[in-house]
């Protein structure tokens, strides 16, 4: 039995290099763990049908709604500093878009629904620990006011996925983003010398997050500005709180300043600037204190992939990027002044 859920494919339109049409994998024995029904009622979805045993195939990825057409996106990143051309959604699986009850276009995802053509030598699998890990971490970031990806199931599969310390129970999230486009994916195609697919991309990024930027006499001007202004503004926002992303790679970095990809994060207790949480980040290079730094470093990444577009001279292109990136640490400071000073009542602190 199918299921009929208000999908649709705006990013599915776009031209075929900017993904894979890739079905889910079924699982053995899928359980709903957990549903957010509040989340499902904001996106104008029926929660009876998805908790129905119709809808926990969907959320498993053994079934596929009807009129959906899945694909895994590509994208390419600096993942600590180094660039690894081709990357892509190697577990996670776009089912389509729903426009919420705020009129917002909202990407549907299943994240652990099998391999795609990115997943290189791994098997599409999320273990458990992961789905529940990232389920509690958003939707502690939406509850503090946080931009952020959501979560609007967990499902355990019946499998076990092999990993480092031996076989693990397998799960599916589905996942709720305002996008999933990244810096990375910029990369993936200005690194090809792909300029007409970053200038479809970069259409298709205004027309979809940014409308009032189109009537702009250079809209990708207006673009790198205000992806620098979210982004300045979501890391003031992680800094309030203690929080450490754990990897800042530009393939984690969002278009539309979402906090993207629950990895190895955490929250700080005591204040160590120089706390980091992923065990492969030995250098220190994502530790708590160097998130700005890192974010205006990955925001440099996203202006290189516009530079055709910023201007016709490439004298001239660099200048206007570099004035638009120098913003970013003054906007930065007075987010992050903002959010210290609304944490000791100060008046006026907004």
């Amino acid at each position: 039995m199918s299921l009929d859920l208000p999908l649709e494919h705006s990013y599915a339109e776009l031209p075929d290099r900017f993904y894979s049409r890739t079905p889910p994998t079924p699982v053995a024995e899928p359980r709903l763990l957990e549903f957010n029904g509040p989340l499902a009622e904001e996106l104008g979805l029926d929660s009876e049908l998805l908790t129905s045993p119709a809808g926990v195939q969907v959320l498993a990825g053994n079934a596929v709604p009807d009129g959906a057409h899945p694909i895994a996106m590509a994208y390419g990143g600096h993942q600590f500093g180094g660039w690894v051309p081709q990357l892509g959604d190697g577990r996670a699986i776009l089912l389509g878009e729903v426009v919420d009850r705020a009129g917002v276009r909202r990407d549907l995802q299943l994240k652990g629904a099998g391999r795609t053509p990115w997943s290189r030598r791994g098997d599409g699998r999320s273990s458990l620990g992961p789905v529940v890990r990232e389920y509690l971490g958003s939707e502690a970031m939406a509850a503090l006011g946080i931009p952020t990806t959501r979560a609007l199931a967990a499902v355990s599969t019946g499998e076990r996925v092999l990993r480092q310390n031996g076989p693990e129970p397998g799960g599916v999230m589905t996942r709720v983003a305002t996008s999933h486009v990244r810096v990375g994916t910029f990369e993936y195609f200005a690194r090809q010398g792909d300029h007409a697919a970053v200038e479809r991309l970069a259409d298709y990024v205004i027309g979809r997050h940014y409308p009032h930027l189109a009537q702009d006499e250079v809209p990708a001007r207006g673009l790198l500005d205000a992806v620098i202004g979210r982004t300045a503004e979501l890391v003031a926002a992680w800094l309030s709180v203690g929080f450490i992303h754990g990897v800042m790679n530009t393939d984690n970095t969002s278009v539309v300043g979402e906090t993207l990809d629950f990895g190895p994060f955490g929250f700080l207790d005591p204040f160590r600037p120089e706390e980091v949480y992923s065990f492969i980040d030995r250098s220190g290079r994502y530790a708590f204190g160097q998130q700005p730094g890192i974010a205006h470093w990955n925001l440099a990444r996203f202006a290189e992939t516009l530079l055709t577009l910023l201007a016709p001279e490439p004298d001239e292109a660099l200048e206007v990027a570099t004035t638009i990136l120098d913003t970013f640490p003054g906007r930065f400071q007075t987010a992050w002044h903002r959010r210290l000073a609304r944490k000791i009542g100060l008046a006026g602190a907004g």
